[in-house]
């Protein structure tokens, strides 16, 4: 079986990188990118440390960018909208802080396993969105 974002993502979170970086680890080991897409990940963590954008979310965004950006097929910014589109049906807002508003701790272990939940959401979604991609051509 073809290994794919959700595989991966929500365990690397588990393990101890960051929202964002947790997408970014995946793209690597599925060959996507190499090592130091992490690092560059890194800088987009809890909402690029103001909380204000879902680190995975920019993780997500981040991916369809390398894949469809300039010098590509040009199509990630209607690939971004569209992500945006889906995660805000699910979770109504991308914002890091409105997101985690419940935990007054954000190194609590329920907030990790809330944020877990939101890496895999983004995993799922951009899953689902390269597979389609994958279809139509």
């Amino acid at each position: 079986m073809e290994k794919k974002f959700i595989d991966l993502s929500p365990n690397y979170f588990k393990e101890g990188y960051s929202c964002s970086e947790s997408i970014a680890k995946a793209a690597v080991e599925l060959g996507l990118a190499d090592d130091s897409f992490v690092s560059i990940a890194t800088s987009f963590s809890g909402g690029m440390s103001s909380r204000c954008l879902c680190g995975a979310v920019a993780g997500s965004q981040m991916v369809l960018g390398l894949l469809h950006g300039k010098n590509k097929d040009n199509t990630a910014r209607n690939l971004a909208k569209e992500f945006y589109e889906r995660f805000t049906s699910i979770h109504k807002v991308t914002c890091c802080k409105v997101l985690s508003a419940g935990f007054k701790d954000f190194h609590s272990p329920e907030r990790k396993n809330h944020c877990t939940n939101m890496v895999a959401d983004c995993a799922k979604i951009l899953d689902s969105m390269l597979a389609e991609i994958k279809e139509k051509v």
